[in-house]
């Protein structure tokens, strides 16, 4: 029972009551237990094969569930008896352990192919905490990353005050400084703790050759064994994720190709061109983020070459450095489509900045799909996000861009959708490109993602009911004088076709809302598409509430109903928020 005061002598009270099954449920059970109070297991087998799309599913995985269901259920009745009430049934479909949305755990997809065939879990700045101007340097935001199925590292790497050393920091910020060895230590510890699968370390290098050289014992002593080093000194195609398990790879410059991070004058320009905010606590529709300021940083790739670091020889002493370089980084002078050139002896990574990505998109769309059917193609985000939030990572995978480097201690819309694509394939941070985006035509064309394709599936759907609000928040979390007035926002994130939001009603005055609700979404590009899910709380003279979220990679939706778990805006897993959900592919 909840209380909430009215004025100084008037308290409505309010009930929070189980929401019964909803009636598909209810049908369900009725034709599947052929009308009786109860479901055995070869019953709820039939059930999984026809309904849930469960074809493999045997005779001792449906006893499985029933076991687990009466053992949470009730602690004695697993003794007595080994079948399912209609309760029992709808507690087993609104289970998100029991019955969860997508595979979360299992790696399904071919890791055979070259590294350039996968999107790719990628950090930007991994070793910041906070803003991008004033927060400290450290190794926890890097093992939090890694922690999450996070594949690409990046480390700014600079001399320290007596240049004897090397500290990881943001150049020319006041952010405070990490020791190298600390992070790379942390790295080797918690590299393999989410995925097998190798981690890419991509160096921004500010190094004399001396302090390379001493970045390449650091290495090597670090990782030893672990660290994949090149037979050759330039990959003409790169290994793929089952060959590197358990690998650390250095991706960066090679020593004569680095340049300085200074303008002419040795000094670089602070002006801020645009603030760099979010909408709203929970961020702006990816649709709306906008990349229209030219980015004043340099990254290894897009550093002036107008003033080339030690020019003269370099010393022998950085040769062990090179050695180590296993992805060169690398762009070649003149336009983007010289940039793009695919060249045929060699393999390379090319890193643009948001804003180059998105005029590139413009222009020269499927050269940007067929540099990256070979080479690794990294965008990071533009250097006017002082607060780390992100950008439109769509923009990028629609291009085949492997690496969509993303502020991992931002958060809102953006980065729910970097979650969501990296749920896929058991969250092991490697993503198969779909094949329309590595085939060539017989005339070497490939995939134009300016190019409208016909509906190749419709997804349909169905919101039934949310709960467990009230065991995660507090009593007046969303209104001081009455429960919530909960609604729902379902829709696809992907090519511009296939992108639209749709919400239901809100339900008034209740903890455990029931939508029943129906939506359709025919897609052109399912296998790049995103299923978003938002909660809020209708709020008449304020601002709506916040009140969980996930994202679904569309391929990987399990068909029928469902038990979809929610975080919150820093994508943290709610304990308790899910929503009972039907998914149906036409």
């Amino acid at each position: 029972m909840g209380s909430y005061r009215m004025c100084v002598c008037f308290t409505r009270k309010f009930r929070v009551t189980e929401a019964g099954p909803p009636g598909d449920v209810k049908e369900a059970f009725n034709k599947y237990a052929e009308g009786g109070t109860h479901m055995t297991a070869e019953q709820l087998r039939r059930f999984l094969s026809e309904v849930q799309g469960d074809d493999g599913g045997s005779i001792s995985d449906a006893e499985k569930v029933v076991d687990q269901v009466l053992k949470t259920r009730h602690h004695l009745a697993k003794f007595t008896r080994h079948t399912l009430t209609l309760d029992d049934f709808h507690h087993y479909l609104f289970s998100s352990d029991l019955n969860p949305p997508i595979n979360y755990d299992q790696v399904h997809q071919d890791m055979t192919a070259p590294l350039s065939h996968y999107f790719i879990y990628t950090g930007h700045n991994s070793y910041l905490t906070g803003n991008q101007l004033s927060s400290d340097c450290s190794d926890v935001p890097i093992i939090k990353a890694l922690k999450r199925g996070v594949r690409v590292v990046e480390l700014d790497i600079w001399p320290n005050s007596t240049k004897n050393d090397v500290h990881v920091l943001h150049g020319r910020t006041l952010t405070t400084p990490v020791e190298l060895m600390k992070c790379l230590k942390s790295i080797k510890e918690h590299a393999f703790s989410a995925s097998p699968y190798p981690v890419v370390i991509t160096l921004e290098d500010h190094l004399t050759p001396h302090l390379q050289a001493k970045v390449a014992k650091m290495l090597a002593e670090t990782f030893g064994d672990m660290l994949f080093v090149p037979q050759c000194e330039c990959l003409q195609e790169f290994p793929s994720p089952e060959e590197l398990k358990y690998k650390i790879i250095i991706s960066t410059k090679p020593p004569k190709e680095y340049l300085k991070a200074e303008s002419k004058d040795g000094t670089r320009s602070n002006s801020v061109k645009a603030r760099d905010s979010d909408d709203d606590e929970w961020g702006k529709e990816p649709q709306d983020l906008t990349a229209d300021q030219e980015d004043e940083t340099k990254s290894d790739s897009d550093i002036s070459d107008e003033n080339e670091a030690y020019d003269n020889e370099r010393p022998l002493e950085a040769a062990d450095y090179k050695r180590l370089i296993a992805i060169h980084a690398g762009k070649p002078k003149g336009g983007l489509k010289d940039v793009l050139k695919v060249e045929p002896d060699k393999v390379r990574r090319l890193s643009l900045s948001e804003q180059t990505l998105e005029k590139a998109a413009e222009s020269h769309g499927t050269d940007l799909v067929r540099f990256t059917q070979k080479n690794i193609l990294r965008i990071y985000p533009k250097g006017t996000r002082f607060t780390s939030s992100n950008y439109k990572p769509l923009v990028g995978w629609m291009h085949g861009t492997q690496m969509v480097a993303f502020n991992m201690q931002g958060y809102g819309r953006a980065m729910w959708l970097m979650h969501g694509m990296f749920r896929s394939n058991g969250g092991c941070g490697y993503v198969k490109k779909p094949d329309l985006q590595m085939n060539v035509g017989p005339d070497g064309q490939v995939f134009n993602p300016k190019e409208t394709l016909p509906v190749k599936k419709t997804l349909k759907v169905k919101v039934y009911m949310g709960d467990g609000w009230h065991l995660d928040f507090k009593q007046t979390h969303f209104d001081l004088y009455s429960p919530p007035d909960f609604y729902c926002k379902v829709g696809i994130a992907g090519v511009p076709a296939d992108q639209i939001m749709k919400k239901t009603k809100p339900k008034e005055d209740n903890w455990t809302p029931v939508w029943e609700q129906e939506f359709t979404f025919p897609l052109t590009v399912p296998e790049l598409a995103l299923l978003r899910i938002e909660v809020h709380e209708y709020d008449m003279s304020e601002k709506d509430d916040f009140a969980g979220q996930t994202c679904l990679p569309v391929s990987e939706l399990k068909p029928g109903i469902r038990a979809v778990p929610l975080s919150d805006r820093k994508g943290e897993m709610l304990n308790s928020v899910r929503l009972l959900m039907r998914f149906d592919f036409v």
